[in-house]
C-alpha cells in the first residue's frame, strides 16, 4: 500500500534519483496510479494524447444567456411534441400488444387510451445512483421494458421504454443514461458488452477498474498522463479539478471511442462527444430516444446543513437548489432560482463571448457521480492529495474547490434575494444524490412536463446487505415540503425505513399516489411505480444484485447474473401465496401507466385494474 503524501516538484536530477530510490518521494494518488514507481514514471513521460476542449468565440446575435421561469424550454417542448406525434402512437400500440400477450383481460379504457392519439399517457423513467451496481440494475430494468427484448414482450412489460418521453439518471444511473444516449440507443446487451461490429465501441469494459487500468506501473502511468493531457485545452480558459480527470476516466467505459486494444492508445477516448450534440444522432433525429436528463447537486458554502429524516446527516442540505442537464439546457426549476442556460454554450457567463464544447458528455455525467467532496470530509488527507496532481499540472487559484466539478456561473446576479450562490463566479457541483435523493425524481415533477407516471428504479444501498430501503423516497418527500412551488405534487410515502420494511414495499413493485391526497386540492401529480433492488431472489438462490457501490470491476458472468435477477425483479410482480410470480403483473403495470389518463377521461377504475391497485398500492 502507498503512503499518502504530497509529491514535491522534482528537478531533473531528482527524477533520476526517484527512479533509483522511489521511497525518497512518497506520492499522492496511489489509488489512481497504483504505486510510487507509476507516478515517478508519469513525471518522466511526455504528453501522451491530443486534447480536445472548450473554445471561446463571439456569441450569436440572438444569444440569450439566461431564461427565467419554471417552464421547459422551446427545444425540449418541440422534441416531446414531435415524439408524441410521430413515435408514441405506434410505441404504445406495440406496448399494448405486449401486455395482451399475457392473456389477461384488460378493461376497455386501458386499450382505448393506449390505442388513441390524443389520450396517451406521459411516461418518465428515473434510475438511481449506486455506482456500477446502479448502472447494471438500471440497465436490467430497462431491458425488462424494452420492446426489442422478446422475453420482456412475453412478460407483458416490453415496449414501455420506447413509449417513455424522459429518462433521468444520477451518479451510477447517469452513467447508464449517458452511455445509452450517446451510443444511439442500442439494446442493453449491446450497450454493456458491445455489439462486436462498431469499431470504436466495445461496451463498458467492466473488466478494468475505472481508475486503475493496469497493475503494470508503466501502463498505469501512461493512462494517468493521458487523462491529464486530455484536459489541457480546457485548462487554458477554465478551472479544472479532480472532476475533470474523473470524467475522462469514466469516458473510457461509457462513451464511444475506446476498445480493449485502444484502452491505452493515444486517442481522444470520446473527448469530443458533447451532450448537446447528441440531438444529431439518428435515434434522436427520429425521436425514438427518451430525452436524457442528468441531475447534479450544488455544493454551496452559503447554505446551512440539514438532517435527513432518518437521522443521517446529508453531505448536501435538502434546502439546496438542484440542477439538471438535458440535451438543450442546464436548468434549475426550484423557485429560488428558476433559471436556465443553453447547454450548447455551457461555460458562458455573458452575452458577448460564448464558450462551446464545455458540455462534454462524461464531464456532465462525471459531475453527477462526483463524490470526492464526501471523501474530503471523511478521508481529508487522502482526498486532498488526490487533487494534488491535477493542481500541480494545471495550477488553480487557492479559492477554487479541487474536489468538486466547477462550472462558470451563468446565473451570477440572478435572483440574489433567494439564490444563495448568485454572487459566486463558479458553481461547485457534485453527485446528484448527495442530498439523500438518490433517485432523480425532481425532473419528473416539473409541472410543465406533465408526467403521468414515473418508473422509479432504486438501487441505493440504504438497507442492510447493500439493498434498497426506501430512504431516497423519504428524502424527496421531505424536500417537497421545502420547494413545493411550481412542482407537481409528490405522492405520500412512508416516513421510516421500518414502515417500508414492514409492508415489504422494496421487495416487490409498489404504486404510490393511487388515490388523491386529502390535503392536496390541486390536480394529482404523477403516479409512482417503485421498482427496488430490495431483497434476495424469491427462489432462494444467492443474491447477485447487492454488490458494493465501490466495486468497479465485474466479469461478464457477474453482470449477466445481475441482469437476469433484475429482469425477474422487474417482471415478476408480487409473490401471491405460494407462487413466486404474479402472472397479472404486466397488466397491472399497464393499469398504472394509464391511470392518470383514465382520470382525465372520467372513467372508473375497473376489472383487473381494480384488483391490481388493491394489490400494489400503498395507501398509508
Amino acid at each position: 500500500m502507498c503512503a499518502i503524501h504530497v509529491l514535491p516538484p522534482l528537478s531533473s536530477a531528482s527524477k533520476v534519483h526517484a527512479l533509483q530510490d522511489s521511497t525518497s518521494h512518497p506520492v499522492a494518488l496511489c489509488a489512481m496510479f497504483g504505486s510510487v514507481a507509476a507516478l515517478v514514471l508519469l513525471v518522466l513521460l511526455g504528453p501522451a494524447s491530443a486534447s480536445i476542449g472548450p473554445t471561446l468565440q463571439r456569441c450569436p446575435a440572438d444569444f440569450q444567456l439566461v431564461r427565467r421561469g419554471q417552464t421547459i424550454g422551446a427545444s425540449e417542448a418541440q422534441y416531446i411534441a414531435e415524439k408524441r406525434e410521430k413515435v408514441l402512437p405506434d410505441a404504445f400500440k406495440t406496448y399494448l400488444q405486449s401486455v395482451k400477450r399475457t392473456g389477461v383481460q384488460l378493461p376497455q379504457y386501458v386499450e382505448q387510451i393506449l390505442e388513441s392519439r390524443t389520450q396517451l399517457p406521459t411516461v418518465g423513467i428515473s434510475t438511481s445512483g449506486g455506482g456500477y451496481r446502479a448502472s447494471i440494475f438500471g440497465a436490467g430494468v430497462l431491458n425488462a421494458l424494452d420492446a426489442r427484448n422478446s422475453s420482456a414482450v412475453e412478460k407483458g412489460t416490453g415496449g414501455l421504454l420506447q413509449a417513455a418521453t424522459h429518462l433521468a439518471g444520477l451518479s451510477g444511473g447517469s452513467w447508464l443514461v449517458t452511455s445509452l444516449a450517446q451510443a444511439n440507443f442500442p439494446t442493453m446487451q449491446n450497450l454493456i458488452f458491445g455489439d462486436g461490429k462498431t469499431s470504436d465501441y466495445a461496451g463498458w469494459l467492466t473488466s478494468f477498474s475505472l481508475w486503475t487500468v493496469s497493475t503494470d506501473p508503466t501502463e498505469q502511468a501512461i493512462f494517468a498522463q493521458e487523462v491529464l493531457d486530455e484536459i489541457a485545452v480546457k485548462a487554458q480558459h477554465f478551472p479544472v479539478s479532480v472532476g475533470d480527470a474523473w470524467g475522462r476516466a469514466l469516458a473510457r467505459h461509457f462513451t464511444n471511442g475506446t476498445t480493449l486494444p485502444t484502452l491505452l492508445a493515444n486517442t481522444s477516448h470520446g473527448a469530443g462527444i458533447l451532450f448537446s450534440d447528441l440531438v444529431n444522432l439518428p435515434t434522436f433525429a427520429s425521436h425514438e430516444q427518451p430525452l436524457p436528463i442528468l441531475v447534479v447537486n450544488l455544493d454551496s458554502k452559503h447554505i446551512n446543513g440539514t438532517v435527513f429524516p432518518g437521522g443521517t446527516t446529508n453531505f448536501i442540505p435538502l434546502n439546496t437548489p438542484m440542477f439538471e442537464f438535458n440535451l438543450f439546457e442546464m436548468s434549475c426549476f426550484d423557485d429560488v432560482l428558476a433559471a436556465h442556460t443553453p447547454l450548447k454554450f455551457l461555460g458562458t457567463t455573458n452575452n458577448s463571448i460564448c464558450a462551446t464544447g464545455f458540455d462534454a458528455a462524461m464531464f456532465l455525467s462525471g459531475t453527477s457521480s462526483n463524490l470526492w467532496n464526501e471523501l474530503n470530509a471523511t478521508l481529508a488527507a487522502a482526498t486532498a492529495n488526490f487533487s494534488v496532481l491535477v493542481n500541480e499540472t494545471y495550477p488553480q487559484p487557492p479559492t477554487l474547490r479541487l474536489d468538486t466539478s466547477n462550472y462558470p456561473n451563468a446565473f451570477h446576479g440572478v435572483a440574489p434575494e433567494t439564490f444563495a450562490d448568485a454572487g459566486e463566479t463558479i458553481l461547485a457541483m457534485v453527485d446528484g444524490g448527495e442530498d439523500g435523493q438518490v433517485i432523480p425524481l425532481q425532473p419528473m415533477l416539473v409541472k410543465d412536463r406533465a408526467i403521468d407516471v414515473i418508473i422509479a428504479i432504486d438501487a441505493f444501498n440504504d438497507a442492510p446487505n447493500n439493498f434498497a430501503g426506501g430512504a431516497t423516497l423519504m428524502a424527496t418527500q421531505a424536500r417537497m415540503q421545502i420547494f413545493p412551488r411550481g412542482l407537481a405534487a409528490f405522492p405520500a410515502v412512508p416516513t421510516s425505513a421500518a414502515a417500508f420494511a414492514a409492508a415489504n414495499l422494496t421487495s416487490r413493485p409498489t404504486f404510490f399516489g393511487c388515490t388523491p391526497s386529502k390535503t392536496n386540492t390541486e390536480a394529482p401529480g404523477p403516479l409512482l411505480v417503485y421498482i427496488a433492488n430490495g431483497a434476495p431472489p424469491r427462489d432462494g438462490s444467492p443474491p447477485l444484485t447487492n454488490t458494493s457501490t465501490g466495486q468497479s470491476i465485474y466479469t461478464t458472468d457477474e453482470i449477466q447474473g445481475m441482469l437476469k435477477q433484475t429482469f425477474d425483479i422487474a417482471t415478476q410482480g408480487a409473490a401471491l401465496g405460494l407462487a413466486e410470480e404474479d402472472r397479472e403483473w404486466g397488466a397491472c403495470l399497464a393499469c398504472a401507466v394509464v391511470d392518470r389518463a383514465r382520470q382525465r377521461e372520467g372513467a372508473e377504475r375497473s376489472g383487473v385494474c381494480e384488483t391490481c391497485f388493491a394489490r400494489y398500492c400503498w395507501t398509508g
